[in-house]
């Protein structure tokens, strides 16, 4: 149907994270206990949850409009699709994705070239054939199913994992030889889809909704009232993301400021603010920011 945009979101480790994401910039979608096939209060959207390796490839053939997977999983797949947004998130930081060429601690390789003619195990084949292509080096890379840090070094030279810290691998006495890909989530939608007005107005729209939510994220509003004879001082003190917006009070002399700044300094700062003579100050949080 035209009216209508089958979206996929990623299944797994993303999975909360995104519809928390989708939540925050107005779209509230309802999982059942063991169904695929998510409902939501826009009635436009017709949503599927897939394993994010596998969206690329279907956004790709067609089956689906749109979707949110990893840079990682579109290039791993070479899929023919449009990056519409990078979205800046991730399962359990705001840190990207990192794909790392692993060995053990006491392992003599020191770099990719050490395994010319070695053995990789690895999920994103695609992605380590690649690099090995692009480095020159010649070396047999299999399939694997998970749990690929227990396979080095016996039955492995190396591995190629994914990581956002880094603290798995160093309990699992590892070390990290290279960067092969860094990946947020992106919104990727199909070749086809972009010819569909609708479907093309639909997508820029929840793209510029999810941005703002991601843009509004650990920032806080504040407002306040101040002499005017204070202005100067505290619009020198606030560190805005724009000029404040200040506006006349009924009382003379005096003006309200209001203005959008980081969460994490809004201790120090409103000290500061009474000290120049703020009185009034109210700090609200933020769920979208337009710019």
């Amino acid at each position: 149907m035209s009216n209508k945009l089958k979206i996929a979101l990623p299944k797994g480790s993303l999975q909360n994270p995104t519809i928390a994401l989708l939540e925050k910039a107005g779209y509230n979608v309802y999982l059942s206990d063991r169904g695929l096939r998510p409902s939501s209060d826009d009635s436009e959207l017709d949503i599927y949850l897939i394993r994010a390796q596998e969206i690329a490839r279907y956004i790709d053939s067609g089956f689906i409009d749109c979707g949110i997977t990893g840079l990682d999983w579109a290039y791993e797949n070479r899929a023919n699709i449009v990056d519409l947004a990078e979205l800046p998130y991730s399962r359990a930081t705001v840190r990207p994705t990192k794909w790392v060429l692993v060995v053990p601690e006491d392992s003599p390789v020191q770099s990719v070239q050490d395994l010319e003619g070695k053995r990789i195990a690895t999920e994103g084949v695609g992605i380590t054939e690649r690099y090995l292509e692009e480095k020159g080096v010649n070396a047999e890379v299999e399939f694997s199913w998970g749990a690929t840090e227990v396979k080095v070094p016996d039955l492995v030279d190396a591995i190629v994992d994914v990581t956002e810290t880094g603290s798995s691998i160093r309990a699992n006495k590892l070390r990290i030889v290279d960067t092969l890909l860094t990946s947020f989530p992106h919104f990727y939608s199909s070749p086809e889809a972009q010819e569909d007005e609708f479907k093309k107005n639909k997508m820029a729209n929840i793209v510029l909704m999810l941005k703002a939510a991601l843009e509004a994220r650990d920032k806080v509003g504040l407002k306040m009232n101040l002499p005017e004879k204070s202005l100067q001082n505290v619009l020198e003190a606030l560190p805005s993301l724009r000029r404040p917006t200040i506006s006349q009070l009924a009382e003379e002399g005096w003006v309200a400021v209001e203005t959008v700044i980081e969460e994490s300094i809004a201790r120090q700062i409103i000290p500061t603010l009474k000290d120049l003579g703020a009185e009034g100050i109210i700090e609200y949080p933020l769920n979208k920011l337009v710019h």
